[in-house]
Parts: C-alpha cells; structure tokens; sequence
C-alpha cells in the first residue's frame, strides 16, 4: 500500500509543491495539500511545517514533503512535533540516506535551490528507499526517541 503524502510549502516553496503534487498524483499517488493553497508572498513557513508534521504522526501509514526556501527552516519546526523524522534532501544520495539509515518520515526540500527536474529526483529515491531496520539505526533510533521523551534532554 502506498502511503499518503501530506504535502505543504511557504511562498519560497510554492511553486515546487504544485509540480510535484501533479507529478505525484500521476503516480497515482495520493497527496494531501496543507497549504499553502495559493501563492502569498510573506507567508510563514512554520504554519504549513507544523501542519504536515501533525498529520504524519497521526496517519499510521503517511509521508510528509514540506517546502521552504533552503529546507532548514520548515524542517526545524516539523521536528518540534514529537514522532517526526524531518530531514533535508538536497540530493538522491541524502534523501536515500535519510530513509535507509534514519526512517525519515518527512523530505525537506530547498525550493530555492533545486529545480523541479531535481526534486522529481530526490522525491523519487526517498519514495523508493526502504529503512534498512539495522541495530545501529534502531538502536540510534530509540535513543532519539528517549531523547524526545527527556525534558531535559541528552542526559543533561
């Protein structure tokens, strides 16, 4: 079963999100769009971040792609939401990586610096990589998860 792809991008993302929404719906695969739903200049990407993140931890069976203009920002706030996995995909190997070796559950892509032909690319690989399930990665897993539930966190 594939999964459902929550999708949201700021004004620096817009129009990246709207191809690659196309792109995957062609895939015949099933995308949901949580804004912005048209192109505002000065939007504020923690709204559309925190929006796909939300959806992702609650959807068993979902994937998020979130858009900004250089990818940390929009991957900083969905990681604030306690179950994500956001990591940045500048490229095919990174955006394997993510999945192979840290189960990414959310791509952050850089809408300013990568064209669309790219990021069909990098959508593509991260789609297609499974995480590897080894110790090391469940084990580093875990630890973040531990992490997360910590207050104080790392041991502090």
């Amino acid at each position: 079963m594939k999964p459902t792809i929550y999708i949201g991008a700021d004004h620096a993302g817009w129009e990246l999100k709207e191809a690659l929404e196309e792109y995957l719906k062609e895939k015949d695969i099933r995308i949901v769009d949580m804004g912005n739903k048209n192109l505002v200049n000065g939007d504020d990407y923690p709204d559309f971040g925190y929006a796909v993140a939300k959806r992702v931890v609650t959807d068993e069976n979902a994937h998020g792609i979130v858009i900004c203009g250089n990818a940390q920002g929009i991957c900083i706030v969905a990681n604030k939401v306690r179950g994500v996995r956001a990591a940045t995909g500048f490229n095919t190997d990174v955006a394997k990586s993510a999945r192979e070796d840290d189960d990414s559950n959310i791509l952050c892509l850089p809408g300013r610096h990568i064209d669309v032909k790219e990021a069909k690319k990098i959508v593509d690989t991260w789609l297609e990589t499974e995480f590897s399930g080894e110790d090391r990665h469940i084990r580093r897993l875990k630890r973040v998860e531990e992490i997360e539930n910590d207050e104080f966190g790392a041991n502090a």
